[in-house]
């Protein structure tokens, strides 16, 4: 069970998700083969909603993009350091983040860690 997790919100354009899926694959491997407990990636199904404000408008979306919204699960911030440290000096990761590359904006994306409070 997660018991810390970093969170992530990216606008993506719908012409670069095939590549942002292929880049989120590979990074969710090598995030578990350094100690993640879990990975996922999820993307935008559902925007409606009438009690909230919708992640496309509270990022400001463009015509043609979509939201991405993912999460990697730890035993405790402390074990998420050690993971990231493990990460970020993972050739796989060096090769995958040239700024060009991206099929995103990495200045759009929103990202911090969280300590969970409730789990069922």
């Amino acid at each position: 069970m997660s018991r810390y997790v970093d969170g992530f919100v990216i606008p993506v354009p719908q012409k670069n998700l095939a590549a942002y899926r292929r880049m989120a694959a590979k990074a969710a491997r090598v995030w578990k083969d350094h100690g993640a407990l879990d990975y996922k990636e999820c993307v935008l199904e559902d925007p409606a909603t009438d009690f909230a404000l919708p992640f496309p408008k509270g990022l400001k979306v463009r015509p043609g993009e979509t939201v991405v919204f993912a999460w990697v699960g730890y035993k405790s911030r402390a074990h998420r350091d050690r993971v990231n440290a493990k990460v970020m000096q993972d050739p796989r990761i060096a090769a995958a983040c040239d700024p060009q590359a991206m099929p995103f904006d990495c200045k759009r994306m929103l990202y911090s860690g969280f300590k969970v409070f409730v789990s069922a």
